[in-house]
């Protein structure tokens, strides 16, 4: 396959994976590796490159929206970035040196955690917490604009859960080249017990930095291939921006169980193919 042959394919791919991607909330990064790998015959670690700086350009303009509105807590992002950041470095430091069979199982088993977190589940109520200390100490602490225009006050919990979790979140982001926004929100939403759409908004300014920090030892390592890296960035944006559009219009439950069904189909072929050493 030609330069010319390849380049709109890869462009095409990352279109819809970033759209469905900015429907479900999971980015598309957890479509676009595998694509890039099942289909396209990429080997995993370059598709990962590729992946991380799709993910950096795609969080930059969101984060930039949620911060300007308000919802997004800086300081706790801030925060919590120690922990990312530390993570992406040790996982990315993983990514390059663990065989890719098992990355690839291990993408697999990711991808059907993400059918399961996108699939309609049950809400259960969030057991009342006592204050945090430290996340007073930190003024963690903070308030967002309700649907209704009112002004909602909010307290971190369990800060050193978060902490602790957010390091495993960064350590998966750099392992497989996702944004892994979704561990991010589980941990601030479920953990910290901070409100959903702040949880939402932090992840988003989060994702940026810990991809960053990710990329740089893949870039070190040279599996950044431009050729790969620049129609991935090009069309995960396009296609994100386009669902951002259409996300009113569109019916995101109905789309969010057929993410999940291919998703899961797709997380099922790596592991087959990983454990029989087909990447």
């Amino acid at each position: 396959m030609t330069v010319a042959e390849f380049t709109p394919i890869v462009f095409s791919a990352a279109l819809l994976a970033g759209f469905v991607g900015s429907l479900t909330g999971l980015g598309g990064g957890v479509v676009v590796t595998p694509v890039l790998t099942l289909f396209l015959g990429v080997d995993l670690r370059y598709a990962i490159g590729a992946s991380l700086v799709s993910v950096i350009a795609t969080s930059s303009g969101a984060a930039a929206a949620y911060v300007r509105e308000g919802y997004s807590n800086i300081r706790i992002g801030m925060f919590l970035e120690i922990a990312t950041t530390s993570g992406a470095l040790f996982g990315a430091f993983l990514g390059t040196r663990i065989p890719a069979r098992y990355l690839s199982v291990l993408f697999g088993i990711v991808l059907l955690q993400a059918a399961w977190q996108s699939s309609p589940q049950r809400k259960h109520p969030k057991t009342p917490l006592p204050s945090d200390p430290l996340a007073t100490r930190l003024r963690l602490n903070g308030v967002y604009t309700t649907d209704d225009g009112a002004l909602q006050h909010y307290d971190a919990h369990r800060v050193k859960t978060g902490f602790g979790l957010m390091f495993g979140a960064g350590t998966i982001s750099g392992l497989l080249g996702i944004g892994s926004g979704s561990l991010k929100v589980i941990a601030m939403d479920q953990a910290m017990q901070i409100p959903f759409k702040v949880s939402t908004a932090t992840s988003n300014f989060m994702i940026g930095v810990t991809a960053a920090a990710s990329a740089t030892v893949y870039l070190s390592r040279g599996y950044v291939d431009p050729g790969i890296a620049m129609p991935v960035m090009l069309g995960v944006l396009a296609g994100s921006t386009i669902g951002a559009r259409y996300l009113a219009r569109l019916s995101v439950p109905l789309l969010r169980r057929m993410f999940a069904i291919v998703v899961g189909l797709i997380g099922i072929e790596m592991i087959v193919n990983g454990i029989t050493g087909n990447v």
